[in-house]
């Protein structure tokens, strides 16, 4: 069955909202998917169109739509001399340039994500400059036909793609790489996936084996007709096991002036890879995830009593975590040191033999009730506390130098400035996030111990500085006092107040309006997280 194609204007391209209008008649999609392409994805394939770009999404065209949708990763094979231009484009529309973990890194092969704000969905490009195939632990065989596999392209809806026999011939030595080597078979890797089997019938079917065999011939010589076709047959359903592995390592010999490495050096590296994958899957239950390529960020969310900080902390912590190396952090509720359980232990001894008051049971600082002084635990508390929060900090800050993402709980604020003395006091205080230990200073304020222990107190908090992403969520206290139901309406009343009416205006935080729905102030967060990193 002859593969035709069609190239459609930019108007229109413009003027179709769904993938499925998009598509060559003559290519049959093997996607149920009936999603409408994705604005991003759209815009960024006229642009592609608009400069020229000289691109072609190489592989799993059976499937166009689903890249269309944002379902499946857009492989896009790039032209050396139009990666600069490429790039500009990514950046233009708001793509990153994300770092692979090590087992998924590749010579020739960037990765960048962008986020469609509308669909609230990511968009992951893969930009290749070079054909890279092979095992997927280590992609170890680079094919140098990048000029014809691009001349080879015309338009098919929206993105340029290959001609299907180019694709066919790379789809065989692939999947044969993949599957049907000794090492695979013994990972439990030889069958291809379903969507895989799906892909070679859609090819087959499509393809016209005179273009094949040119293609062997004047393109891939070292590649014989007969070692094709035995390739091909490594690939049906029922084929023994001993003639695929035979055909897998007949392949890999023709083809070692194309890996990276020699043939043993890539076995022996797969099955490592492979072993410690499942053991950190198994033991961690973790997956390697991306890290920004332009560094990590720490990304702050604070906010008054019924603002919704806890659920937005979570939305967007499970959007950046599904592929970015992120974690939460709560800066209010440090983990506790040896010195600050042995501190709380003395306090709480001291509060049941009545050696200390309450605290719950003083506004601002506490009085003397007892022969024994109350303040200086509770001070030395506070440092234990400081410390607690500044250590904290500290890992917080060297995992996003790694170029991961942090999302902080909370975040002490002592290096506000734009505010007055009393405003900045004011806020500290009701996040109980920054300096304490002043409210403890009765019965002897002019105490030189209690002085030290105040300035040591204050020493860590200074050590802090403020994140990349600062994001406040102010609420009405109104509504606040709506959401808090289990919270005394008074003290949430008081509380919300009093940071509903501080001014951001002149800070680097960005504030959100929390009275919105929770879904509005994820996407809000979302955008501006994204547009800031």
């Amino acid at each position: 069955m002859e593969h035709s194609r069609f190239s459609p204007t930019m108007e229109q391209i413009e003027n179709q909202p769904n993938t499925s209008d998009n598509l060559d008649g003559a290519r049959q999609n093997s996607s149920s998917s009936d999603q409408p392409a994705l604005g991003l994805i759209l815009k960024l394939c006229m642009a592609l169109r608009d400069q020229d770009i000289n691109y072609c999404h190489w592989k799993s065209n059976n499937a166009l739509d689903r890249s269309a949708n944002g379902e499946n990763d857009i492989d896009l094979l790039i032209s050396r001399s139009d990666a600069g231009r490429f790039s500009e484009l990514l950046y233009r529309f708001g793509f990153k340039q994300a770092k692979a973990p090590p087992d998924k890194q590749m010579p020739g092969v960037l990765d960048y994500y962008g986020y469609d704000e509308e669909a609230d969905k990511w968009v992951h490009v893969h930009a290749h400059y070079q054909l890279i195939m092979g095992d997927d632990m280590t992609k170890n065989f680079r094919f140098a036909i990048e000029g014809p596999y691009l001349e080879s392209a015309v338009w098919d809806g929206i993105f340029k793609v290959p001609a299907v026999e180019f694709e066919f011939v790379v789809f065989v030595i692939r999947m044969v790489l993949k599957h049907s080597t000794w090492d695979a078979i013994l990972s439990r890797q030889g069958q291809l996936k379903t969507s895989e089997q799906k892909e070679l019938i859609y090819l087959q079917s499509n393809i016209n084996q005179d273009h094949v065999n040119a293609i062997l011939k004047d393109h891939l010589p070292y590649m014989s007709r007969d070692l094709f076709k035995n390739c091909i047959k490594a690939l049906q359903p029922g084929s023994p096991i001993v003639e695929r592995i035979r055909t897998g390592q007949e392949l890999q010999t023709k083809l070692r002036a194309n890996a990276y490495y020699p043939i043993p050096a890539d076995t022996i590296l797969k099955l490592w890879r492979r072993a410690l994958l499942m053991f950190r899957r198994r033991a961690f239950k973790t997956s390697s995830k991306y890290s920004l390529q332009i560094g990590g960020a720490m990304i702050a969310v604070v906010g008054g009593d019924g603002a919704g900080k806890s659920t937005a902390i979570d939305s967007v912590h499970a959007w950046l975590s599904k592929n970015f190396a992120s974690k939460k952090v709560h800066m209010g509720r440090p983990a506790w040191s040896w010195s600050t359980i042995t501190i709380r232990s003395i306090l709480k001894l001291g509060q049941i033999l009545h050696l200390y008051p309450l605290e719950a049971s003083f506004d601002d600082t506490l009085e003397q009730r007892s022969l024994v002084s109350p303040g200086y635990p509770y001070l030395i508390r506070e440092v234990c506390r400081a410390r607690d929060r500044y250590w904290t900090y500290i890992k917080a800050r060297r995992f996003a130098a790694q170029g991961k993402l942090v999302i902080l709980d909370r975040f002490p604020l002592p290096q506000i400035q734009i505010m007055d003395g009393a405003q900045a006091e004011q806020f500290i205080r009701q996040l109980n996030d920054g300096p304490q230990a002043g409210r403890f200073l009765t019965p002897r304020p002019d105490s030189w111990l209690a002085r030290s222990l105040i300035r040591w107190e204050e020493s860590y908090y200074h050590q802090i500085v403020l994140p990349e992403i600062l994001t406040v969520l102010k609420v009405n206290p109104a509504i606040a006092v709506q959401r808090k139901t289990t919270e005394d309406p008074a003290s949430v009343q008081k509380r919300s107040t009093e940071i509903w009416q501080l001014n951001w205006e002149n800070t680097t935080a960005y504030v959100i309006d929390a009275s919105k729905s929770k879904n509005e102030v994820a996407s809000e967060l979302k955008t501006l997280i994204w547009s800031r990193l």
